[in-house]
């Protein structure tokens, strides 16, 4: 599966699901969140037990907002509607699936 293009219109629908949620939070003017983007896909392809987003915080401000999004690349795993692990930055792929580890 794809990754899911987050909007304050399905938002509710994709974090409330039963399954942790890996949010991308991104824009794109940002080069390091070019350098990331093909590694989430990459996750969302691959992985079956969480569920992977891209906000794009240009489009989403209030959702940027809430999420406290000031620094990008900002990944953030949401599980059960709460926010359980966040990271800053470009990272190499398997830390990004250790965020999804319990």
């Amino acid at each position: 599966m794809s990754a899911i293009i987050i909007t304050k219109n399905n938002f509710d629908e994709v974090v409330k699901s039963d399954k942790p949620v890996l949010i991308d939070f991104w824009a794109p003017w940002c080069a390091p969140c070019k350098a990331l983007s093909p590694i989430i896909d990459e996750i969302a392809q691959e992985i079956a037990h969480a569920s992977v987003g891209k906000i794009n915080v240009d489009e989403e401000p209030e959702l940027a907002a809430a999420f406290g999004a000031m620094s990008i690349p900002l990944l953030v795993v949401v599980k059960d509607g709460a926010v359980v692990k966040q990271a800053i930055g470009v990272m190499p792929k398997e830390e990004i699936l250790g965020l999804l580890d319990n």
